[in-house]
């Protein structure tokens, strides 16, 4: 049974100081229980979405003008919005960071990061054009070949991970499905 303790301090529907405990539904997690209106605060993992843009022999990375990892080099990617399918928040994401014209392609890679309650999702993208238009979180959108990568400023695991997944696959000739647990 877990004990740990809910950041949810007051129920979202009356208001009311929640308290931590095991619901009387049968549950067997301690949870965030309004004493007032019974409602169950359940808290689940964020979902980043975004996309591995290909251009010939060379993937887009974005250089990020904000925090977290301010000045370190990422996949455009970002947080689901809420009504967007998981395609729709990826190909928004990739508009957004790198102002990209592109093509989706299939799911790549999908990775669990409990740690920090997140699933990230990434599907390849071919890119249409070599141009691009970064928006505000972006101080750069540049292609790199493998060989160029900057490897030791890449901003996050998933995204050193995703690109690592997609250099094998393409030197075997075969792309698949990844699932990937991120400790």
């Amino acid at each position: 049974m877990s004990t740990t303790k809910s950041p949810v301090k007051f129920c979202r529907n009356c208001g009311t100081a929640v308290v931590n405990r095991v619901p009387d539904d049968g549950d067997t997690k301690v949870r965030a229980v309004c004493p007032s209106c019974n409602t169950i605060h359940y808290e689940n993992p964020l979902n980043v979405v975004g996309t591995l843009p290909i251009w010939e022999d060379k993937v887009l990375l974005c250089k990020r003008n904000i925090e977290p990892r301010l000045g370190k080099w990422t996949l455009p990617a970002g947080f689901l919005e809420i009504g967007e399918s998981l395609a729709e928040g990826a190909a928004r994401e990739t508009v957004e960071e790198a102002g990209a014209q592109f093509e989706l392609e299939d799911l790549f890679a999908i990775m669990s990061v409990p740690r920090v309650g997140q699933i990230h999702i990434f599907y390849k993208a071919r890119l249409m054009s070599d141009v691009f238009n970064p928006g505000f979180e972006t101080q750069e959108a540049k292609l790199f070949a493998e060989h160029e990568i900057p490897w030791e400023e890449i901003a996050f695991k998933t995204v050193k991970e995703t690109l690592s997944q997609f250099f094998e696959d393409r030197r075997q000739g075969v792309f698949k499905l990844h699932q990937t647990v991120i400790a």
